[in-house]
């Protein structure tokens, strides 16, 4: 029984370590998080999780739910973010069929992390995804991010590009913000239709699915 039992330990030891670099949560691109070139989705993207990735069936509301006000929301970010960082301010607040977005930066303007709320209970988090994985100061890679970074924000803005001419033909960056270790855009043919990261490092591209249908800023 012992030996078995070490034998499911490793085997699930194993399948996390497949998870990561074959890309289940959703990267895309050439390293160590996509399928390579051809830009295959990750196994949460759109599939197993829902329509949206992970927030698509996680959720349940009485039929009567109504979204909680954005300015409430707004007020549950920012506390949020000060609590990680006390001269957090937010920024880029938007509003999705999933959630609610907002960056999050310092006291000069720069970039720190990104939060999401659920529109109808108003929890707030961290993004998953990019900001999780990739974040080099507040995520995952906070200690074994190398330096300096490979892409700048205009290289990683035509890496950006690139993708979306395969995944969205007229599709264009609409906006680009920096973060430690990773870029995040806005892209849409005329107006916002997703969102995107670019891996500072490894010029992968991640898609943000868990958001749903833009629905204003």
């Amino acid at each position: 029984m012992k030996r078995y039992g070490l034998t499911l330990g490793v085997l699930a030891l194993m399948l996390l370590g497949l998870a990561l670099t074959q890309g289940m949560m959703g990267g895309f691109g050439p390293g160590m998080m996509g399928y390579g070139p051809q830009y295959g989705p990750g196994m949460m993207g759109y599939g197993m999780m829902g329509g949206h990735g992970m927030m698509g069936m996680m959720a349940v509301y009485p039929p009567e739910a109504q979204p909680i006000p954005q300015k409430e929301v707004k007020a549950r970010m920012e506390a949020y973010a000060k609590r990680i960082y006390p001269g957090a301010r937010l920024q880029d607040f938007m509003a999705f069929s999933q959630n609610y977005y907002a960056q999050v930066v310092d006291e000069k303007g720069q970039g720190l992390f990104e939060l999401i709320a659920d529109r109808y209970s108003g929890v707030v988090s961290l993004e998953p995804g990019p900001n999780m994985m990739w974040n080099a100061r507040f995520g995952m890679m906070t200690y074994f991010t190398p330096a300096p970074p490979r892409y700048n924000l205009e290289a990683a803005r035509k890496l950006a590009e690139e993708f979306l001419a395969g995944y969205l033909p007229g599709a264009r960056v609409l906006e680009g913000s920096t973060f430690p270790g990773y870029y995040t855009f806005d892209f849409g043919r005329k107006e916002v239709e997703g969102m995107l990261s670019v891996n500072a490092y490894t010029g992968e591209v991640w898609l943000h699915t868990w958001h749903g249908f833009f629905l204003g800023e």
